[in-house]
């Protein structure tokens, strides 16, 4: 299971779902407005990889967690394309990495 940061968007859940992988949004969850901090740790409470675009924030939260020796669901960084080809790089990646492999994991695509 997979929940998006805010930014992300929402036509990923589809796309991703017909690929067979649950997708959770903000809107999903009534975390609009919510600190990208809330949003992490409410995917940690569900047990969800994050996908964000928020690249520097979300670095720098996965060298706290390891200072911490904090554990999350993992984290994948995606830079900003078009929501078809985002959504074909997210399939992509997951084909390769359980939710076992891609825990306490910050992931690029």
């Amino acid at each position: 299971m997979q929940v998006n940061d805010e930014d992300v968007d929402i036509l990923l859940k589809p796309l991703l779902g017909a690929k067979g992988y649950s997708v959770i949004t903000p809107l999903d969850e009534k975390m609009l407005s919510k600190s990208d901090r809330e949003q992490f740790e409410y995917a940690i409470k569900l047990g969800c990889t994050f996908l964000t675009h928020n690249r520097v924030y979300y670095e720098n939260l996965f060298t706290e967690f390891i200072k911490e020796n904090k554990e999350h669901s993992g984290i994948i960084i995606a830079t900003r394309k078009n929501v078809y080809e985002l959504a074909r790089r997210v399939a992509r990646l997951l084909e390769f990495y359980t939710e076992d492999s891609i825990k306490n994991k910050l992931l690029y695509i």
